[in-house]
């Protein structure tokens, strides 16, 4: 569940890794702190998604100071030639650009369609769970996947001769 969530928003294997270790070290480290009366899993799915999202971040921070510095020094093109590859194996797609196409229109959505979607299709939570998770009503979770979904065919008719 936490690796499968991971690697939607990295879609890397050995960030998946990292991201899912960290999860399991803050899981451990704020137990004490967890409300019984909540859902574990949505407790779980919310560090996931945090964890995910910050790594995200960190490495667009990462990847933007490499950029910067090749700018000035002539040995910093460690980070300019890392292209996020596409590893995920529940994927058996005959077409891996269209897949890789489709999850980057996905990636490309605002935060909250975007965890909205990967978690009503990709990990089909239940919309009441995915409105717990993400502290909203499910008449909004209803309209951020609806939106989500909008978003990504539209993209998807504009490179309809690609696909």
């Amino acid at each position: 569940m936490v690796y499968n969530l991971a690697l939607q928003y990295v879609q890397n294997i050995e960030d998946a890794q990292e991201i899912t270790q960290d999860v399991f070290v803050a899981i451990h480290e704020s137990l004490e702190g967890f409300n019984k009366q909540a859902q574990l899993t949505t407790w779980i799915y919310r560090i996931t998604i945090n964890k995910s999202l910050d790594f995200i971040k960190f490495r667009k921070r990462k990847k933007r100071f490499g950029f910067i510095s090749s700018l000035f020094f002539d040995d910093s093109n460690e980070l300019k030639h890392d292209v996020p590859t596409f590893d995920h194996p529940g994927v058996l797609i005959e077409n891996k650009e269209a897949t890789e196409l489709i999850f980057r229109y996905i990636n490309g959505l605002p935060g909250l369609q975007k965890t909205a979607l990967i978690l009503s299709k990709i990990e089909h939570k239940p919309q009441t769970e995915i409105a717990e998770i993400l502290n909203i009503s499910v008449k909004a979770v209803e309209s951020l996947i609806q939106r989500a979904k909008t978003n990504v065919l539209k993209k998807l008719d504009q490179n309809e001769g690609y696909l």
